[in-house]
């Protein structure tokens, strides 16, 4: 992850005069709001120095999953090495389907879970990258200790995210029986990839796990994916959302920031920052709840409240765009081959006619999933239209209306193509 996934360090003295507070009064009046360059270096130094487990983290925001893993995937990761899952933190599954020969570019790669699970689904013909804003090694002198001498040492040596990534490679091409890496570990930033070389159209799929919210400009982390992608590729990515706008006190809060929450985008402003950029309206996939177990950090949040989150964006090409469509799944994808739950909204089971409105219709015909359907043109009464957020309330774009449909007793209410009664959704 972009210095994946935890708790904001504590405000040092090599910050200077007035910036040495503790975590404690770090929500406290009288201090601005982080700048971007203190929140890089804040979110760096805490992931990649001081967070050396998932068990460090106080809530459960970077550590959540919304649904139970694929089969491939679990297979995916009894094969990663046990030091690079230990020091992973996230917030959801960022494992799309439909991966063979694609190349995916995962923005804030951290110790690099994800690129070795995406690894093995690409193939020996995909190929990975992972780029993360935690470089190097820290270097402690002989008989020196980064840890305090009452603390237990680690259970891995203490080092930057991405070290832990790059220094796998070799094993991990080994178990996997490649020839040569299909991964690679950059060190840069998400909202200027191209800093880091990366050129424009020039990956399939674009994954983010739990790292948006620690950037302060989300809207260019979108611009710089939107320009890698190629036309019809795909930003699969998961990440916490607030059910406001956050409160100043939340916001300059530095334990907040490492725990994923005062950086957390109110879930209405994705839907006019992706239209900005010049994606395809969002398809809400999954949510979780997200649990505060510190009194301390309720009392600061009062009534907002979090969610984990997924999400898939897609580049449509302009003259891809028509009108509502019907679709039948071929039952082609692997480990799908009897339904496809593309989002909460829409499940494709093999061979039967789904009525979709004209933005998924879209977005089958022009992204990698266009050889696992056969699409026609017009449909029946029932497809919905437009985006969600700009009236059609039948669907579910509220993470947050998901997660009450999700915990309501009674039938669930399922996603279109296998729908109730009209409405439901």
């Amino acid at each position: 992850m972009e210095a994946r996934r935890g708790v904001a360090r504590d405000a040092g003295a090599e910050h200077g005069p007035g910036r040495a507070e503790s975590v404690r009064g770090a929500g406290a009046g009288g201090m601005a709001t982080p700048c971007r360059e203190q929140i890089h270096q804040e979110v760096q130094d805490y992931y990649g120095k001081e967070l050396q487990k998932s068990e460090d983290l106080k809530t459960n925001a970077c550590v959540t999953s919304a649904r139970p893993l694929p089969k491939a995937v679990r297979d995916a990761l009894e094969h990663v090495h046990e030091e690079v899952v230990a020091r992973y933190y996230g917030c959801g599954l960022v494992i799309p389907e439909c991966l063979l020969s694609c190349r995916i570019l995962d923005l804030g790669c951290g110790s690099g879970r994800d690129c070795y699970v995406l690894s093995q689904l690409v193939g020996e013909q995909g190929h990975v990258t992972g780029i993360d804003m935690t470089e190097g090694q820290v270097q402690c002198r002989a008989g020196s200790s980064p840890h305090p001498p009452s603390s237990p040492p680690p259970l891995f040596p203490f080092s930057y995210q991405v070290e832990v990534a790059k220094k796998h490679i070799a094993y991990h091409m080994n178990k996997f029986g490649y020839r040569k890496p299909n991964v690679e570990f950059l060190h840069g930033y998400m909202e200027k990839l191209g800093d880091a070389g990366l050129a424009d159209e020039s990956y399939d799929i674009v994954i983010s796990n739990c790292v948006i919210n620690l950037t302060p400009d989300k809207k260019a982390v979108l611009q710089e994916a939107f320009r890698v992608l190629k036309p019809g590729g795909e930003m699969y990515f998961s990440d916490v959302y607030a059910s406001q706008h956050l409160s100043e006190t939340i916001r300059k809060h530095r334990v907040l920031w490492g725990e994923c929450l005062a950086g957390a985008l109110y879930w209405r402003d994705l839907y006019s920052i992706t239209e900005e950029v010049g994606f395809s309206p969002p398809c809400l996939v999954t949510a979780s709840p997200i649990t505060i177990g510190d009194k301390e950090l309720e009392g600061i949040i009062r009534d907002c409240r979090f969610v984990s989150a997924t999400f898939r964006l897609f580049k449509v090409p302009g003259g891809s765009r028509a009108g509502p469509g019907q679709v039948i799944y071929n039952g082609g994808i692997m480990g799908h081959e009897r339904e496809l739950v593309f989002d909460a909204n829409f499940t494709f089971k093999e061979g039967e006619v789904v009525d979709v409105d004209a933005e998924m219709a879209a977005i089958l015909q022009s992204s990698r999933f266009a050889e696992e359907f056969l699409i026609r043109a017009g449909a029946s009464a029932t497809a919905v239209q437009g985006n969600c957020c700009k009236g059609a309330k039948e669907k579910i774009c509220n993470p947050f209306q998901l997660l009450e449909q999700l915990a309501a007793p009674g039938p669930a209410c399922c996603p279109r193509g296998t729908c109730g009664p009209p409405g439901c959704c």
